[in-house]
């Protein structure tokens, strides 16, 4: 439950210093869609994530993990394809993105005590 909070707390940050940061990145402004789109990330994040990555276990082995970066991509894409009122104009903006948004994810589950 408590990496299920971390993961959507990721998304959320993610998204909205992807929106400050990044050019290509965004939003109709509402607070509600930031949210929206971070708690989905999360959500994909915590679900769907681990099961590709299983799925894909050859491939990131080959490309000695580099195929993770794709799967972050996808992630994020997976957000902006559900959530209308995101947007990200292009790959190097997605790719921008998942970098904030995966490391985050894992600053916050190193630092932050498990319960």
């Amino acid at each position: 439950m408590w990496r299920l909070i971390i993961q959507i707390i990721s998304g959320v940050l993610g998204i909205w210093l992807a929106q400050k940061f990044v050019p290509g990145v965004e939003s109709a402004g509402t607070i509600k869609t930031l949210f929206l789109a971070g708690a989905i990330l999360g959500l994909a994040n915590f679900f769907i994530k681990p099961i590709l990555k299983i799925i894909t276990l050859p491939i990131r082995i080959i490309t000695l993990g580099l195929f993770g970066i794709l799967i972050n991509m996808f992630m994020v894409f997976l957000v902006e394809v559900l959530v209308p009122e995101f947007e990200v104009k292009g790959i190097i903006p997605l790719f921008w993105t998942s970098i904030i948004v995966w490391g985050l994810g894992f600053f916050l589950t190193k630092w932050l005590p498990e319960k």
